[in-house]
């Protein structure tokens, strides 16, 4: 079995593959860090939940936007599992054409991401929205060119600095409102971060649709935490939560052949 980890600045999300089958996803906070012994814990504890047995575990894949993770999970596989994990990082194997300026630069997330979309949606031209701690668009071509991308601020992110850095906002839960316009200072804040959020990942997709692709739309595919709040908006063709679990499952098969 493979373990897969994407790990983003606010959650590890995992995976386990046997073969081409998800047998169980889970979720975890990475904005605590946690030592190898507490990451071997865990992810022995999160397995047997899951009615995995954790020696099944042949192979780990990780890719992280947090370096200084890694040290702690590489230590945790070698001392609890007994191998050494892939790491998703520049010169592996992935089957993309890379456009940055720096191919170096790119986060092991969006090549996850890229890879996974092209994997369900081969020959597609594709447009990828994910909805994490940033909201990214990355626009990838049916020959397998990452063309580049676009970085905001993620929807909490915002929330959080309105509520930092003004006297009187506060914290409020992320939700869809009712109506667009709210009655009360907690209904303006979620109008705000919620139709801010879904009109400006509408405008760029339309952007990008009109500069990178000649106005022919390409496939939008969302993913990410936040993206389940915005499924009823006809903002994507497909929602796949587990994007890069599928991409980082391809490039172990793309390096390991």
């Amino acid at each position: 079995m493979l373990l897969c980890l994407d790990i983003g600045n606010s959650q590890i999300y995992g995976g386990v593959y046997q073969g081409d089958e998800l047998k169980a996803t889970f979720r975890r906070t990475s904005s605590v860090r946690a030592s190898s012994d507490e990451f071997g814990t865990f992810f022995r504890a999160v397995l047997r939940e899951n009615e995995i047995d954790p020696a099944a575990i042949h192979m780990a894949a990780i890719c992280s936007v947090v370096p200084d993770v890694l040290h702690s999970l590489r230590n945790c596989f070698t001392r609890y599992f007994g191998f050494e994990p892939f790491v998703l990082q520049p010169g592996v194997k992935t089957g993309l054409k890379i456009r940055y300026r720096n191919p170096a630069e790119m986060g092991a997330d969006k090549i996850a991401n890229a890879v996974g979309a092209l994997t369900r949606h081969p020959g597609r031209n594709l447009l990828i929205v994910d909805f994490g701690t940033a909201t990214t668009l990355c626009a990838v071509s049916r020959e397998k060119e990452y063309l580049g991308g676009i970085i905001t601020p993620g929807i909490h992110i915002s929330m959080t600095a309105l509520e930092s850095k003004t006297a009187r906002l506060p914290a409020v839960e992320i939700l869809r409102p009712d109506e667009v316009l709210g009655r009360s200072t907690v209904e303006s804040i979620q109008s705000g971060l919620y139709f801010g959020t879904l009109a400006t990942v509408r405008s760029l997709a339309e952007l990008v649709t009109t500069s990178h692709f000649s106005g022919d739309r390409p496939l939008i595919v969302g993913t990410g935490g936040y993206g389940r709040l915005f499924q009823s908006e006809q903002l994507f063709d497909f929602f796949i939560p587990e994007l890069p679990l599928i991409g980082l499952r391809r490039v172990v098969e793309l390096s390991c052949s």
